[in-house]
């Protein structure tokens, strides 16, 4: 959820007047479900406020004949969002993290992360495969999937597949995938098969050591960069590697920080609470920076040991096809 940093504080201000507050959202089915159960959060805290949906199109909408990697806009499914923001069209937004650009617009701010759904991704199954997993489908399958992330590391662990490009938003991929005789499988995130209620067409659900995640589910699908964190014991655990296109160069490396989440704040008020991005008033600035460290100084590991040629040679490649 993106806003502009001070919508939350107009909103308890103007309270007794039934202040209406105009939630920007995508107009697919899966981002209004989600956008959806934000506001039903948001009304359940704060009775006083009315809630106004306003839905509408992005570029990565409306182009559904190329790969997403291919389209070379940063903002894909964002940028009519953050114009409506910028416009004060409407007073925030709602999307799925790994949408977001890296850096937001100057001015923004992530204001509520809500709490993570199954992080995985899964597979999907043409009917007449069901029952089998990406390692019993026929030599020369084809696997669909909009992303780089995914193709380059299934490739590398399934080399008897082939993966393919697939657009468009969960209905018309599932659609795809059953009517035509050209998938054997699609590669879709868990948690928006079980925001739609389609936990029956879940396959199988692919395990780190299979397909590690975007980063924060963040950070798109146009690079192969994944990662996989687990907390354990007040360390928290950050797992990341960067593949070639084809998969078959990779470097993967994961380090560990502890996170002292004190019982009560022992730092004092900040006067800029944003950090990377996310203003978290609630969260002490203290495991915050250890995070962001943890992730700054894996990322650098990486670099070290040849990660940033491997993705330039993606890009290029990519380019080039």
């Amino acid at each position: 959820m993106s806003g502009n940093g001070n919508a939350a504080a107009t909103a308890e201000e103007n309270s007794p007047k039934m202040r209406v507050i105009r939630v920007g959202t995508r107009k697919s089915q899966l981002a209004r479900i989600q956008t959806d159960s934000v506001v039903a959060t948001l009304k359940a805290l704060y009775p006083g406020l009315q809630f106004e949906i306003i839905a509408m199109s992005t570029t990565g909408d409306k182009i559904l004949d190329t790969a997403l990697s291919k389209i070379g806009e940063k903002s894909l499914f964002t940028k009519e969002l953050e114009h409506a923001l910028e416009k004060n069209e409407v007073d925030l937004v709602v999307h799925s993290l790994k949408d977001l650009p890296t850096v937001l617009p100057p001015g923004f701010t992530i204001g509520a992360i809500c709490k993570r759904e199954n992080p995985h991704d899964a597979v999907v199954f043409h009917p007449k495969f069901a029952g089998k997993t990406l390692e019993t489908l026929p030599e020369k399958s084809v696997v669909g999937t909009s992303s780089l992330r995914r193709a380059a590391q299934l490739q590398r662990k399934f080399p008897h597949l082939e993966f393919r490009s697939i657009r468009g938003n969960l209905n018309t991929r599932l659609r795809k995938l059953d009517e035509q005789q050209e998938f054997s499988a699609i590669i879709l995130a868990t948690a928006g098969l079980q925001r739609m209620g389609w936990h029956n067409r879940v396959g199988q659900i692919l395990h780190p050591e299979e397909c590690m995640y975007a980063v924060g589910q963040e950070g798109g699908c146009s690079v192969p960069v994944a990662v996989h964190t687990a907390m354990k014991d007040g360390q928290l655990y950050l797992t990341g590697g960067v593949w070639s296109l084809d998969g078959s160069d990779s470097i993967q490396e994961t380090m560990q920080a502890t996170i002292h989440v004190p019982a009560q704040h022992e730092d004092g008020p900040e006067d800029d609470p944003q950090l990377v991005g996310i203003t978290a008033r609630n969260i002490p600035r203290g495991p915050q920076l250890a995070a962001q460290n943890l992730g700054i100084s894996l990322a650098n590991l990486l670099l070290s040991k040849g990660a940033k040629n491997i993705l330039d040679v993606a890009r290029q490649l990519n380019d080039a096809h």
